[in-house]
């Protein structure tokens, strides 16, 4: 049976500063940088054979300091699938510019709302479809394989893959808070 461990990057410039960062690159501040190495102590003990990341630098360097205890894998690809959620226009954007700009009730609709869009962005309900198809193929090629995957994700994808996992409602995983320092345990 293989194994994924899901994680979310470590915090990031924007994530502290409360911007929309979506698809525009962020590297990670000190305490993500310590995220990371967190994330790297509490996987030391597994085996990992193969890992994803994004197009994204926080995916990458956090997938980085937990592969630094793990020369066992050799294997690691990028996949865009697992990439944060898109939110367009607002990319850039402090939350609280956001809400002065169009009020708190179209901000969470924008933010937290699973079929909300943002304008020019996507809805979690579109992330869903990406990730969906994303675990389907991890599905097909590790299905009951002795294999430990590692998947360093985004917060809003990670979403997505445990609603999906999980068999969650659209009303729980929009409302989750994906933590920077724990992994996510699968079986396939």
């Amino acid at each position: 049976m293989a194994t994924i461990y899901l994680f979310r990057h470590g915090q990031t410039h924007y994530n502290k500063g409360r911007i929309f960062t979506g698809w525009k690159d962020s590297t990670l501040t000190p305490t993500g940088i310590k995220q990371a190495k967190q994330l790297s102590l509490l996987l030391k003990d597994k085996k990992i054979d193969i890992a994803y990341h994004s197009r994204l630098s926080r995916s990458k360097d956090t997938l980085r300091q937990v592969l630094k205890s793990h020369p066992e894998c050799k294997q690691i690809y990028k996949d865009d699938r697992i990439i944060e959620r898109n939110y367009g226009k607002l990319s850039g954007f402090a939350h609280q510019t956001i809400i002065n700009e169009f009020g708190q009730k179209q901000f969470d609709k924008w933010h937290r709302s699973w079929d909300e869009r943002p304008p020019q962005g996507e809805s979690f309900a579109d992330v869903a479809l990406r990730v969906g198809d994303f675990i389907k193929d991890l599905k097909s090629k590790y299905s009951g394989k002795n294999v430990s995957i590692v998947v360093s994700a985004h917060g809003n994808s990670i979403r997505a893959f445990r609603k999906i996992m999980e068999k969650s409602t659209e009303s729980e995983a929009s409302s989750w808070k994906i933590p920077y320092d724990q992994y996510f345990e699968y079986k396939i």
